[in-house]
């Protein structure tokens, strides 16, 4: 089986850290040799004068092919025109990926076309495996269903794709009912969990965490006093400004923002405002190989996004150990199946810091919290999207119950 998937969500030698999720995921499909995988990564780059700002100017000299990620990748360029084009990206990926794929096709022939990200990957790749003449599948995994089904050019593209698919995935069974409601056929997606790091992510002791965590210079995290770490870009749909206001109803709580964005100004002014900047830790991008320790030093993971599929880190943090307090959406209730896990609440201060405090008060063992997700590794997730494809090569999706992808796994 000879898989061609398309992702413009992937590390690169500039972003390593990007994607880094479906890094993870693919690196484990090709490490099982139940596939052979040919990854291409669109890069956008705009028109100049643009291209020559950053994070553009960088983004042009990314090689057209790497194994800076731990495997061969493809990375293609397109022209991005951001903020205003994102409706019209897919046409434009496809027409650079074509000469790209057309080529290696005529070299060893592809079996399957597969997109990770419904858009505008799915789209995209919904051209390329006509103009191939192959089958297609497509994942979800929240906001590129969240956000761009909230669009209308962007929903027309992604219901034709869907209807095109001969498989479709989401990571959870809430996103596979938001898929269903946007139009798309219930009886094609099957649900596909996301993998985890056990090596990486598993439960340190709190204490020796913490002590770790304060004596490392470039976190320098506050060595005593209930942490809470919220990890994740600073974008408005995370929610970190909840977070920060909750801060002034727990007068001994430190908070740990684990990420970079565009929203760091406002959060800082935020802080500010409120009277806790002293209390609020910004920590940049934290690289993957530290973030474990983070979040085992912390007492809780908040993280109140206003839209999420099945997040990584709410998987990661629990396999440290650490209960997550995170809103009713996406897959939530599936990784919070009771109290030990953390608690599900709305998307206010008062309940955030309701919450916390209540953890704080009577923790649960690092133990119990981590066997939630004992289920989740990055092998069994490998498996089980093998699996799928050779379901939909061999004609077999929509034969099982939705929940059936995972638990062969």
């Amino acid at each position: 089986m000879h898989v061609l998937s398309i992702a413009t969500l992937f590390p690169n030698p500039v972003k390593p850290s990007f994607g880094v999720f479906v890094g993870n995921q693919m690196r484990a499909v090709v490490a099982s040799g139940a596939a052979e995988l040919t990854l291409v990564s669109p890069i956008g780059v705009p028109p100049w004068p643009l291209s020559q700002r950053e994070p553009y100017v960088r983004l042009k000299h990314i090689p057209a092919v790497s194994d800076a990620a731990g495997l061969t990748v493809h990375y293609p360029k397109f022209t991005l025109y951001p903020k205003v084009g994102g409706d019209t990206n897919p046409a434009r990926i496809a027409r650079a990926v074509l000469p790209l794929v057309r080529k290696l096709h005529a070299q060893r022939p592809f079996d399957l076309v597969d997109a990770q990200f419904f858009f505008p990957d799915g789209p995209a790749a919904a051209i390329v495996a006509r103009e191939l003449g192959l089958p297609l599948t497509i994942k979800s995994r929240g906001a590129d269903i969240h956000f761009w089904g909230q669009r209308p050019r962007a929903l027309a593209q992604m219901r034709e794709a869907a209807g095109q698919a001969a498989g479709l995935l989401a990571v959870s069974q809430a996103l596979r009912e938001d898929m269903v409601a946007l139009g798309m056929p219930r009886d094609r997606i099957e649900v596909h969990y996301t993998g985890l790091d056990r090596e990486r992510f598993r439960p340190v002791e709190r204490g020796a965490a913490r002590a770790l965590v304060s004596a490392m210079p470039n976190l320098q995290i506050w060595p005593e006093g209930p942490l809470i770490v919220t990890p994740g870009s600073l974008i408005a749909r995370k929610g970190q400004g909840l977070v920060i206001e909750a801060l002034t109803r727990l007068p001994d709580a430190r908070l740990a923002l684990a990420g970079a964005g565009e929203d760091e100004a406002r959060l800082r002014a935020l802080a500010t405002r409120l009277g806790v900047i002293d209390r609020v830790h910004f920590l940049g991008l934290v690289d993957h190989e530290l973030l474990p320790h983070v979040m085992c030093a912390a007492d809780v993971l908040v993280l109140p996004s206003a839209s999420e599929g099945l997040a990584n880190v709410w998987v990661e943090g629990l396999a440290c150990g650490t209960p997550i307090v995170i809103p009713d959406i996406g897959g939530a209730r599936e990784i919070v199946t009771d109290e030990r896990a953390g608690r599900i609440v709305e998307r206010t201060p008062e309940a955030i810091a309701a919450a916390v405090s209540d953890l704080v008060a009577a923790p649960p063992s690092q133990a119990d919290v981590a066997e939630h997700v004992s289920r989740f590794s990055w092998g069994r997730n490998a498996e089980a999207i093998v699996h799928f494809w050779a379901d939909v090569l061999e004609g077999r999706v929509g034969t099982r119950k939705p929940e059936a992808l995972h638990a062969t796994a």
